[in-house]
C-alpha cells in the first residue's frame, strides 16, 4: 500500500476532491486531510488526519524502547556482574530489561507527542501558508485510478510526494519537485 500526498490550495477544492475521491471508492479510512485549522475540516465534514499521521508517536516511541532496553540490558549485566544483592533469581534480569524497555517506550512516546512528524516537515510551510494536505491511502491498482482521476478532475492539486511503505515509521518521505505534465507519468511510475 502507498500513500499518495497532495496539496490542495483550498477548502472547497479539498472537499470537491474528497467527494471525488469518495465516487471512485476510496473510504474515509484510506483518506486523511492535515490542515492548519482542523475544526474547517470538522465543519465541512473532511476526514481530518489522526494523532499517528501528525505526532512522531510511533517513532520517537520504537528509539525510546531501543534505548530503553539497551539501558536495562547494560544495567543487567552490571548488576550480574557486580552481585550487589547477593544471588539474583535469574526472571529478575528479564524484568529490569522489560521495565527499563517500556520506561523508554513510554518516554519516547511522550517525545513524540511534543514533535511533528517527520514526515509533514517537508510540507510545514505549505500547512502553515493555508494549504492542505490530503492523504490517500492506496493499493498499487487503486493508486493508478486515484492518480488519474487526480490529475483530471484536480489540476490545481499537487502530487508532491509518494511513500511505499507508510507502515515503517523510519522511512523517509522524499517530496517531490514541480515539473511538466509530461514527464509526471514516468515519475508516478516509479
Amino acid at each position: 500500500m502507498r500513500c499518495l500526498y497532495y496539496l490542495s490550495p483550498t477548502l472547497e477544492s479539498t472537499h470537491q476532491i474528497t467527494d471525488d475521491l469518495h465516487a471512485a471508492g476510496v473510504r474515509d479510512f484510506f483518506l486523511h486531510v492535515i490542515a492548519k485549522d482542523e475544526s474547517e475540516l470538522e465543519e465541512a465534514h473532511i476526514h481530518s488526519s489522526n494523532y499517528l499521521e501528525t505526532l512522531d508517536v510511533l517513532r520517537d516511541g520504537f528509539i525510546g524502547a531501543a534505548v530503553g532496553c539497551l539501558a536495562g540490558l547494560i544495567g543487567a549485566g552490571l548488576l550480574m556482574a557486580f552481585r550487589p544483592f547477593g544471588d539474583i533469581p535469574h526472571y529478575v534480569y528479564f524484568i529490569i530489561v522489560g521495565v527499563a524497555t517500556m520506561f523508554g517506550a513510554w518516554e519516547g512516546g511522550l517525545t513524540g507527542i511534543a514533535t511533528e512528524h517527520k514526515n509533514l516537515k517537508k510540507f510545514h510551510r505549505d500547512i502553515e501558508g493555508g494549504k492542505y494536505l490530503i492523504l490517500v491511502y492506496a493499493r498499487r491498482e487503486q493508486g493508478a485510478t486515484v492518480r488519474h482521476l487526480m490529475r483530471d478532475k484536480h489540476p490545481e492539486a499537487e502530487l508532491v510526494a509518494i511513500n511505499k511503505h507508510f507502515i515503517n515509521p523510519f522511512k523517509p518521505v522524499r517530496r517531490r519537485h514541480r515539473t511538466p505534465r509530461g514527464t509526471e507519468a514516468a515519475l508516478q511510475r516509479e
